[in-house]
């Protein structure tokens, strides 16, 4: 019982340190970017296609950037989902438990795999394909990195899709049989749909993973700070700019608080973008208890 008492205890300490660490992040990263705007337009800020930090005066216009981001991390995504999702189907529902204590553990491992090995996988194999199969004069480009951030999305998505999936109770699966549906019927008239929160879940932490990911496609992405015309231009996202260039950049500057700014405004798109998810997964959750 003391036991009990103590993790009971505990427990909500916890939980109050995780939320004091998320309000003082957000507090640092707004109080040391908003300075950005006593001497520089916010609308020029969110609207510009330039970003030159060290011109005279300097340019600092966040849509290249922001659009790189949006396009490497949405690569990642169409490639790292539809795979992820068949492979937490095939381990959870399409094969037996020696095979799936297997494939688990190793899927699981990828997500242990240092960013910066990824990025040089990207640079020494990646690379050189994507430049030989669309005759690109350079390998390293945003749809090189979004390759290599589907790998490290893409355990984070099939693992938690997996226990979403064999979540699902048995008696939903057995009452379709019953009606007649067949194996692949049930896993996407009633599996998939039941285990739809956990699956929205999975996918906006697999998002999270792919768009704050900064080692990897500061190595892959080409680095290229104009607007990207392709998918196949080289690109440098917020976080591969941030870590560029904070390191040169004079503390308290109007270029040190201009990267702040970036980081705050690449930290409201992934608020949204939660708030969002959590929006439709709460849907399916309704849903589903209408339903049942």
């Amino acid at each position: 019982m003391r036991k009990k008492a103590i993790i009971e205890y505990l427990l909500p300490i916890f939980g109050y340190i995780a939320v004091i660490i998320l309000v003082s992040i957000t507090i640092i990263i707004f109080t040391e970017g908003i300075p950005t705007f006593k001497s520089y337009s916010f609308w020029k800020f969110l609207t510009g296609t330039v970003w030159r930090p060290t011109s005279s005066p300097p340019i600092f216009g966040s849509v290249p950037l922001l659009l790189s981001t949006l396009i490497v991390s949405g690569i990642a995504m169409l490639i790292s989902v539809p795979l992820a999702l068949a492979t937490a189907l095939y381990i959870s529902k399409l094969t037996d438990e020696t095979v799936k204590n297997i494939f688990k553990p190793l899927t699981e491992l990828l997500a242990s795999i240092p960013s910066v090995v990824y990025g040089f996988f990207g640079i020494v194999f990646i690379a050189p394909i994507v430049q030989r199969i669309f005759h690109l004069p350079i390998g390293q480009t945003g749809f090189t990195a979004g390759i290599i951030l589907a790998f490290m999305a893409f355990p984070t998505i099939a693992s938690i899709s997996e226990d979403a999936i064999t979540a699902v109770p048995a008696d939903l699966e057995t009452a379709s049989f019953a009606l007649g549906a067949s194996k692949l019927e049930t896993l996407f008239h009633v599996v998939i749909p039941a285990s739809m929160p956990g699956i929205i879940t999975a996918v906006s932490l697999g998002f999270g993973r792919a768009i704050g990911e900064t080692m990897t496609v500061l190595m892959v992405a080409g680095g290229a700070l104009g607007m990207p015309h392709s998918v196949f231009s080289p690109m440098r996202p917020i976080t591969a700019t941030i870590a560029a260039e904070m390191g040169e950049t004079p503390i308290y500057s109007l270029h040190y608080h201009a990267l702040f700014a970036l980081a705050a405004e690449l930290f409201v798109f992934i608020i949204l973008f939660n708030l969002i998810a959590e929006f439709y997964r709460g849907k399916f959750i309704d849903g589903s208890k209408t339903n049942g």
